[in-house]
Order: C-alpha cells, then sequence, then structure tokens
C-alpha cells in the first residue's frame, strides 16, 4: 500500500493526459495508495518555455506535419542526442523540485518523456531519489523515452520489450502492459442502449469520424468522402474542443444517404464507440487503445509522420485496420468494407485480440508488486 502515488504528465495534445488521468483512476480503484496527484510538468517550467512547448506541436500537425515526421525520424537514434538534457538544465525547475520534495511521493510515474527526462537529470545530479516509472504511450518506443535513471517501464508490445531490450535495459525492468486508457473501456455496453441514448439508428452502420480532443485537422477532407458514400450510413463527427466546427456541421443540410452528427467535446467516449461499427482518423496511441478495446475496425486516414505512421504499421499488421492513402477513396473503400460483414467481422475479432483495456490496472498492480 502506497502513501502517494505522483503522476507526471506533459500537456501536449490529449492522449498523454488522458494515460495519465487513466493510472490515476486504476489506482484509486484498486485502492493502492492513499493518495494520487495528477501533475502537468509545463506548469512548473517558465512561462515561454511552456507556451511554446505546449503550442508547437499541434502548429506543426496543422501545418508541417512532413517537418514533424522528419524530425521524428532524425531525433530517433539512440543516444545520438542525449546532450538535449543541457537544455533541461536552463528550465526553471526549482518549483517543480519543491513541489516533489513537498508532497514526498513513494512512485513518480511519467506518461511523457519530458518529466521523465526532468526527474533522471535530477536522480543524476543527486537531487531527488524516489523511483519512478516510465509509460511509453506509443506502440513503438522512439529515442526520446529513453533515460539513464529509471526504476521501471511499462511498454505496449513484445516488440518494444525486445527493443529495449537490446539497448541494455534489463528484462526485469520491463513490463509490457499496453497503453493505459481509462478502466471504462473494458466495460460491456450494448450497441442498442447506447445508440437509444443518442439518438442513433441502430439498424445502420455508424461510423466515427475523429480528430482527437483538440479537434485538430482539416476535417472537409475527411466529410467529402464520407458524404458520398451510397450506402446509408451514420457519421458521428467528434469535433472535440472545437466548437466553431460543430456549429459549422449544425448548420449544414443534412444529405438523404448520410447522416453526420457532430460530437463536441466529452467525456463519454466509452459509449459513442460502443455505438459505432468503425473509426475513421489519426492513429494515436491512445484513440487507438480505445477503439481497439471497443472492437472497431480503424480506417487510417492522414497519420501524422513519425508516431502515428508506426502505430498505423501495427495495426495493419495484426489486421484490425485498412489505409486510405487518398482521400477521394476514402468513402470508396469504406462502404466496400461495410458490404462484406464477414471480413468486417474478422477485423472485429482481430482488434478486440489486439486489445489491452486493463492495462491501467496491470500497471498499478506491477507498481504494487515494485513496491512491496
Amino acid at each position: 500500500m502506497f502513501k502517494r502515488i505522483l503522476i507526471l504528465s506533459a500537456s501536449v495534445g490529449n492522449g498523454h493526459t488522458t494515460a495519465a488521468e487513466s493510472l490515476k483512476k486504476a489506482f484509486e480503484i484498486k485502492g493502492l495508495a492513499d493518495e494520487v496527484r495528477h501533475e502537468d510538468v509545463l506548469k512548473f517550467t517558465n512561462p515561454l518555455f511552456r507556451r511554446l512547448y505546449s503550442n508547437a506541436y499541434i502548429d506543426l500537425v496543422n501545418n508541417l506535419p512532413e517537418v514533424l515526421g522528419w524530425m521524428y525520424d532524425r531525433l530517433d537514434e539512440p543516444w545520438k542526442n542525449e546532450k538535449r538534457r543541457l537544455f533541461f538544465d536552463k528550465l526553471n525547475t526549482r518549483p517543480f523540485v519543491k513541489m516533489v520534495r513537498e508532497y514526498d511521493p513513494d512512485w513518480i510515474v511519467c506518461t511523457h518523456f519530458l518529466p521523465s527526462e526532468i526527474i533522471s537529470d535530477l536522480k543524476a545530479k543527486g537531487k531527488m531519489s524516489t523511483p519512478q516509472a516510465i509509460v511509453v504511450t506509443d506502440f513503438d518506443m522512439h529515442a526520446m523515452w529513453l533515460c539513464r535513471n529509471y526504476e521501471h517501464y511499462f511498454v505496449a508490445l513484445d516488440e518494444t520489450r525486445f527493443y529495449l531490450e537490446s539497448l541494455g535495459c534489463p528484462a526485469k525492468k520491463i513490463t509490457v502492459s499496453g497503453i493505459p486508457i481509462d478502466p471504462k473501456f473494458s466495460e460491456s455496453k450494448p450497441k442498442n442502449e447506447t445508440c437509444a441514448k443518442y439518438g442513433l439508428d441502430p439498424q445502420l452502420p455508424t461510423v466515427m469520424l475523429s480528430l482527437g480532443g483538440f479537434g485538430v485537422g482539416n476535417i472537409e477532407t475527411l466529410l467529402g468522402p464520407l458524404r458520398k458514400i451510397k450506402t446509408p450510413v451514420q457519421v458521428l463527427a467528434m469535433c472535440g474542443k472545437n466548437e466553431e466546427l460543430k456549429s459549422d456541421l449544425e448548420r449544414e443540410h443534412k444529405d438523404a444517404g448520410v447522416r453526420i452528427i457532430p460530437v463536441g467535446y466529452t467525456r463519454d467516449m466509452d459509449e459513442y464507440m460502443s455505438a459505432s461499427d468503425l473509426i475513421v482518423g489519426k492513429p494515436g496511441g491512445l484513440t487507438t487503445c480505445e477503439a481497439l478495446a471497443k472492437g472497431l475496425v480503424f480506417v487510417i486516414a492522414n497519420p501524422i509522420p513519425g508516431q502515428e505512421e508506426r502505430n498505423a504499421d501495427h495495426l495493419l499488421e495484426q489486421g484490425a485496420a485498412i489505409r486510405s492513402n487518398n482521400p477521394a477513396t476514402l468513402g470508396f473503400k469504406i462502404e466496400n468494407l461495410l458490404k462484406d460483414k464477414k471480413r468486417l467481422e474478422c477485423m472485429r475479432l482481430n482488434a478486440l485480440k489486439f486489445a489491452r483495456p486493463n492495462a491501467a490496472f496491470e500497471i498499478a498492480d506491477r507498481l504494487a508488486e515494485l513496491g512491496n
């Protein structure tokens, strides 16, 4: 039984903070700690760095994804860029160190490489001795996740474990757990019930169009082809926090064949997924794992170069996804898949087989073992 667990994320996109909140919930449900605290490490850096770091990723996704992919590949050389720690020395980490020391956690759990890097650097300098666990929130292990001072890694795949071992990480310090998602995604919710709750026709195929929690990206390149599907379908357009997009879609004239239902930011994504058959969009780590837990077939469209391209490869290898490289053919590919019910069911079962819906609980249990 722990007294205090500190979970650290970085508010870059939505996935890392979602993973942290999922772990917090798992610890609380299991009753493994008296107190669990989740903090965004960017709160404890200087304002300029915080603004640049949090906005840069979204800006690159929207405007220069090819640059993001180039940077991802360029930096993915183990230990070559280890001197980047010198950059963190310039950060104002005193408020962060003060918070950690005052909280005095039994373990620190990081769901982003930035806090794990800072903790590792502080441990190397003798300024901190708290054990830390690193939870990798993509299927592949990018070199940015590597650090010298840690007690345990949690990864998504056996392949990732093998890669870490090839770099000299002891097997006993690695657990293949999957990526932590909210425990509610492991709950079975009948499609008929969820369709009725959200005014959906349970007899029609439901396609979820996902843009992530911030509603980024050019949705029209995806919606346009979906509107041309001749088979009657209903499309859940998940707009996230993009209220302008949601309002624009609500003002649209409804097509006879394709019904578009815009959905704003919601905490009920598990229920919307329970009502769906397919998910179309970018295969981010958390969105992918949530969809797999619900047995959704992924239709990969416009993956962000870098980690999402690699996530896409894993989905395709497992037979749980199709990919549309040309927006003009997106509706055609979806329509063909929906007509082939045998193939669709096979892919749904592949998704469920690949899923790790209880990853957050597995991580919490393993940390409890390590703490004894």
